[in-house]
C-alpha cells in the first residue's frame, strides 16, 4: 500500500466529516491508501459518525485524551502504507493533494518530510506551516516585532521566513503537523512523535529530529489544502466562528502550549546557549504563557 493517512480528532465532528469526505473524493495513489482516524475521547459523537459514514476508515477510539503525539503514534503503529500522512481533522484536501506530493516524495530520497500550501478559508497562507526553528534570536525578532518591520530580511525574519518565494518548491526548517507526509520507515527510525508533548510543539520537535537524521524537509506549494486551524484547541481566531471549546479545554491547551516551548528549548537548546540566555528565554516563555492562560480564563 502506498499511503496511510492518520487523522487525529477531538470534538471536531463536522470538520472531521468534511475532512474525510474530501479524502475519499481525492485521487488515490496507484498502490492504494487507507485512512486511520484516532479519536481522542471525543464527546460530540465523532466516533459514531465515522463508523456510520466511513466504514472503510479504520477507527481507533481512545478512552482518554493522551494528546496529539500519542494519538499519531497510535495511528502509525497500525499503518500499512509505505508513506504516512499526518493530517489534521480541520482540513479539506484538494483532489490532487495526495498523489502529487507523494510523487515528489518518492522521487527525492533525501526528503524526510513534506508539506503543502495550507490556506485559511480567507485564502491567507497559514504561516505556521513554513517556519524556522525558535532559536533565541528568531524568537526575539518575532516577539519584538522586528520581523514585521523587516519582512524581507533573513536576519530579522528567521521565525516565519516570509522573505522566501512561496510559489516555488523549496526546503524549509519547520512545517506543521497539520499536513506532514513522510516515509513510514523514517517514522520508525526516529521512534515516532515525542509523547512528552501533549499539544503544540511536537511538530517542531519532530522536524528538528528529521534534520538531525540528515534529511531535508520540503515546502510543496503546488498543492493547496484548506485549514480551519485550531478547531480542537479553541486558541485560534481563524476557527473561532466554527469551534468554541469550553473554557477548561482552552485553558488547558494554553498551559500546554507554554509547556511545549519549555520542553523543546530544554531538550535541544539548553546546552547550546549561555545560562543567562536560557534563563531569559524561559522567563519570556513563562510570561507569555501567563498572559495566554489569563486571556482564556477571562473569556
Amino acid at each position: 500500500m502506498d499511503l496511510s493517512i492518520i487523522v487525529v480528532s477531538y470534538n471536531t465532528r463536522q470538520l472531521l466529516d468534511d475532512c474525510l469526505r474530501s479524502l475519499y473524493a481525492a485521487e488515490a495513489p496507484p498502490g492504494g491508501m487507507d485512512v486511520i482516524v484516532v479519536d481522542n475521547a471525543s464527546t460530540d459523537g465523532s466516533p459514531e459518525m465515522v463508523a456510520a459514514r466511513y466504514p472503510a476508515a479504520r477507527l481507533i477510539v481512545s478512552p482518554v485524551n493522551r494528546g496529539y503525539s500519542a494519538a499519531n503514534n497510535q495511528g502509525s503503529a497500525v499503518a500499512r502504507g509505505r508513506v504516512l500522512l499526518f493530517l489534521n481533522s480541520d482540513t479539506v484536501v484538494a483532489p490532487n493533494a495526495l498523489v502529487e506530493p507523494l510523487r515528489y516524495l518518492d522521487a527525492h530520497e533525501r526528503v524526510g518530510a513534506l508539506t503543502v500550501r495550507l490556506v485559511y478559508p480567507t485564502g491567507e497562507r497559514d504561516p505556521d506551516n513554513h517556519r524556522g526553528f525558535p532559536t533565541p534570536w528568531n524568537a526575539f525578532c518575532h516577539f519584538a516585532g522586528l520581523s514585521r518591520l523587516f519582512p524581507d530580511n533573513p536576519r530579522f525574519n528567521g521565525y516565519f521566513r516570509a522573505y522566501e518565494e512561496f510559489s516555488q518548491i523549496h526546503p524549509v526548517p519547520v512545517i506543521a503537523g497539520s499536513y506532514m507526509m513522510m516515509p513510514r520507515a523514517l517514522d520508525r527510525q526516529l521512534g515516532g512523535w515525542d509523547e512528552t508533548y501533549f499539544f503544540y510543539g511536537e511538530d517542531i520537535d519532530y522536524c528538528y529530529r528529521i534534520h538531525e537524521a540528515g534529511y531535508e524537509i520540503v515546502y510543496y506549494p503546488l498543492v493547496e489544502v484548506l485549514h480551519y486551524k485550531g478547531a480542537s484547541s479553541g486558541l485560534r481566531k481563524e476557527s473561532a466562528d466554527i469551534a468554541r471549546p469550553p473554557k477548561e479545554t482552552r485553558v488547558k491547551v494554553a498551559r500546554e502550549s507554554v509547556r511545549a516551548m519549555q520542553v523543546f528549548y530544554r531538550k535541544f537548546y539548553r546546552d547550546k546557549y549561555p545560562r543567562a540566555v536560557t534563563a531569559l528565554v524561559l522567563a519570556g516563555i513563562q510570561a507569555r504563557g501567563w498572559a495566554r492562560v489569563l486571556k482564556h480564563r477571562l473569556t
